[in-house]
């Protein structure tokens, strides 16, 4: 009886994390402004700026779309693996892969987003050479270095325990 109860506390206490999960799409407000903010100052320099720093101000812009797509994943398929279940319904216009994602998917797609962010930064970096230090490239190489290989290293975790685990059919997942 006491097991119980305490059973059904700490679950009910995973209902916790939903304020947590609506203030990460409330901050996709912010990402939204910064966005905005990024497009005015291009469009409103565009005649001054060269080839070089138009790409650099689209590449600040990409950043923070992928930054945004980042946040998306983490709320929604966050919300549906540790808070409740999304019933998802045919033509309802969610997208049906948030349904589908279960937790190591979602430290793949994480892991992947924020390879691609580093890489963006690395860009950015790499296009304004002249304005950065050889140490901080070095930094931003090692860190993104770092993030690739944590990236393969899930990856490969994750493809193993798939192929050790089969279905009730005896074939690999």
């Amino acid at each position: 009886m006491i097991r119980n109860a305490f059973e059904r506390i700490l679950f009910s206490a995973r209902f916790l994390l939903a304020p947590l999960y609506l203030a990460l799409a409330i901050s996709l407000v912010a990402l939204l402004l910064k966005g905005g903010m990024h497009l005015y100052e291009l469009l409103m320099q565009l005649p001054t700026l060269n080839d070089e720093q138009v790409l650099l101000s689209e590449l600040a812009i990409v950043d923070l779309t992928l930054t945004a797509s980042l946040v998306v994943i983490v709320f929604l398929s966050g919300y549906t693996n540790f808070v409740a279940p999304v019933v998802m319904q045919k033509d309802d216009g969610r997208p049906h892969w948030i349904a589908e994602i279960d937790f190591s998917e979602l430290k793949l797609k994480l892991m992947a987003s924020i390879v691609a962010i580093s890489a963006i930064k690395l860009l950015e970096a790499f296009m304004n050479i002249d304005h950065e230090s050889d140490r901080e490239l070095y930094w931003l190489v090692g860190i993104h270095l770092t993030f690739v290989v944590s990236t393969l290293i899930l990856a490969l975790s994750a493809w193993f325990s798939r192929h050790a685990h089969p279905t009730d059919n005896g074939q690999g997942v």
